[in-house]
């Protein structure tokens, strides 16, 4: 599935922009969670294995940054994801800013150690994706889930 926030970012920039990240991060995350959420209802209609790209809990932790709203309540009544979690950092090699991504590097690194931090605090083994290429890391990945 899709990166939730860039969809987000590219109609909020057509719109009033009212829940772009960095105009209000707190209406941006509750746009990202119900995103997130339909997301997971269109995954049961699919086979085989599904990959989020970011997704509810990643949604849930903006909103507790922004608007210290516990990631627990955002996730009452969720379904959880597979209990393997893979996680890339920022990495400075191929960090870009663009139109979707306006925050920092800086910025990025902190938002990955609050997302580490919540993805093992909810039980979910969290892997580290190797620097690699893309296709390394696809294999990478297949090759742990067997």
């Amino acid at each position: 599935m899709p990166e939730p926030g860039r969809g987000i970012v590219i109609e909020e920039s057509c719109g009033d922009g009212r829940a772009l990240p960095w105009v209000s991060l707190e209406a941006f995350a509750h746009r990202a969670i119900e995103q997130a959420r339909r997301d997971r209802q269109s995954a049961r209609d699919l086979g085989g294995w599904v990959f989020f790209d970011r997704g509810l809990i990643d949604a849930a932790v903006a909103l507790e940054w922004a608007a210290e709203v516990p990631i627990a309540d955002t996730l009452i009544g969720a379904d959880t994801y597979h209990a393997v979690v893979f996680l890339t950092p920022p990495w400075p090699e191929i960090y870009v800013q663009e139109a979707e991504r306006q925050h920092g590097f800086a910025d990025a690194l902190e938002e990955y150690d609050r997302l580490y931090a919540a993805y093992s605090a909810l039980g979910y083994e969290v892997i580290i994706l190797p620097k690699t290429d893309v296709t390394a890391r696809a294999d990478f990945v297949l090759k742990r889930l067997g």
